[in-house]
């Protein structure tokens, strides 16, 4: 079902390279979560299948694990007031210093845009964790929103920060 049903954006895997597009907000964090191969192994198993976002207090409703054309619907909140969140992965990274993916947003979204999730085993061994995003308001909730949709996103951004760290750890 969602597998055929169009991203809502045009720029379909922007986030690869800079600049990011024009008319979105942006997105762009980087930090280190930690050291060594056994670390970055460890994120990388965490992200790739879903653990990081449900790690970050979501839930996921996804066939497999993240890879090219795989839908999810990631939800937040409880009852009537959980949100619902159609996407679905449009690029996979799968290198030996570089894991991660980007998904894009699918009509029902209150988003409209593209985030991608990538950790990097640097020449010095440190494990970096760089989330890419670009978005608008799709719904009149996600625009009458406004300044919350935006601390909504910042928060869930720290969230999955959080998760990489403590998912990579032993």
């Amino acid at each position: 079902m969602l597998l055929n049903t169009p991203f809502t954006y045009a720029e379909v895997g922007a986030t690869r390279a800079a600049p990011l597009p024009s008319g979105y907000r942006h997105v762009l964090r980087d930090v280190e979560i930690g050291a060594g191969r056994e670390t970055f192994d460890r994120a990388a198993a965490a992200l790739m299948s879903w653990r990081m976002h449900r790690g970050a207090g979501l839930s996921v409703d996804a066939p497999a694990p993240a890879a090219p054309g795989v839908p999810a619907v990631i939800r937040i909140g409880a009852g009537p007031f959980r949100l619902s969140a159609p996407c679905r992965v449009v690029y996979r990274i799968d290198q030996p210093d570089r894991q991660g993916f980007a998904y894009g947003t699918l009509r029902g979204h209150p988003e409209s845009g593209e985030e991608a999730f990538v950790l990097h085993l640097t020449g010095a061994g440190r494990v970096r964790f760089r989330i890419t995003a670009f978005s608008r308001p799709a719904t009149a909730l996600a625009r009458i929103g406004g300044p919350l949709t935006v601390l909504g996103q910042e928060i869930a951004t720290q969230l999955y920060l959080r998760s990489m760290r403590r998912l990579s750890r032993p």
